[in-house]
């Protein structure tokens, strides 16, 4: 008999693949608020949003099937900066975060 394959506990992700689902993120987000966002502050919020995730990588890594978690997560560590950043309302962020994440 074949050893228990572990084919579902799944690795934790690169800093590239972390990297760009930040960059996904923000950039539908944006795309949903229909707010134009400068090249500079949209770096700037995926340096930040990856900063945050890198920091919190097992805990986000431990509930990556709970998408409304992961919402809730982004509301409160992440989203006030990046409103501050890009100068728009927080909860219209937090909206748009929740319909383009689908949390």
């Amino acid at each position: 008999m074949k050893p228990t394959a572990q084919k579902h506990d799944s690795s934790l992700p690169t800093a590239r693949k972390i990297r760009r689902a930040c960059s996904n993120e923000l950039y539908r987000t944006a795309k949903r608020l229909k707010l134009w966002v400068s090249k500079e502050k949209l770096e700037q919020a995926e340096n930040l949003y990856f900063k945050k995730v890198a920091v919190n990588l097992l805990w986000i890594h431990e509930h990556k099937s709970n998408r409304k978690l992961l919402a809730d997560w982004w509301d409160e560590n992440v989203s006030a900066e990046i409103a501050e950043l890009w100068e728009t309302d927080q909860a219209k962020l937090n909206e748009a975060f929740r319909e383009s994440f689908g949390g």
